[in-house]
């Protein structure tokens, strides 16, 4: 975005794409006054680059802007409330309800529980799972995704012997269903 556009001032224009929109911005102008450098900013610009500029340092600056916005995203994915027919999981307050009653998870039962859900279908190995929930540590028994699979069984399942939530898939991992 330049600060100075033939039909409309750059300012204003910065200022309802922020309003309207989460679009990475960076000014781009001859402008090299603090004032209008601060404007920028404040006006909602990610970064703000002065004429004349090597296009290196442009292609890092929008790639360091692309690793902002991709770190946030990834932050609010990982903040979203999921909900099915009788299950919500909330992970910013970390809150499991079953038909409207409010389970006590462990950390590590939540996590494992979020992950799956996050990803109806899709196959987890213990492994992965082990990666994903516990952060790799190798000194964990595999065998603990089991016993935890086996608890949250219990605690979210109308029938934890007769599964409908957290399936098992023989010889391979576990996955979450609808």
């Amino acid at each position: 975005m330049d600060i100075m556009l033939p039909e409309i001032d750059g300012l204003s224009l910065t200022r309802w794409l922020r309003d309207h929109s989460n679009v990475p911005i960076i000014m781009v102008t001859a402008r090299r006054e603090e004032i209008d450098q601060i404007a920028g900013l404040e006006m909602g610009a990610d970064d703000y680059v002065v004429k004349p500029f090597s296009p290196q340092e442009l292609v890092s600056r929008v790639r360091a802007v692309l690793r902002r916005v991709g770190r946030d995203q990834a932050e609010a994915e990982t903040e979203r409330v999921l909900s099915f027919s009788t299950i919500t999981i909330d992970p910013r307050t970390r809150v499991v309800t079953v038909k409207e009653s409010q389970i006590d998870l462990t950390a590590k039962e939540f996590d494992m529980l979020y992950l799956l859900a996050s990803y109806p279908k899709q196959v987890f190995t213990r492994d992965q799972l082990l990666e994903r929930v516990w952060g790799r540590a190798d000194y964990i028994d595999p065998g603990t995704v089991t016993v935890h699979v086996r608890r949250l069984r219990e605690k979210i399942e109308c029938d934890a012997s007769s599964p409908k939530h957290i399936i098992t898939v023989w010889g391979v991992g576990y996955k979450f269903e609808l």
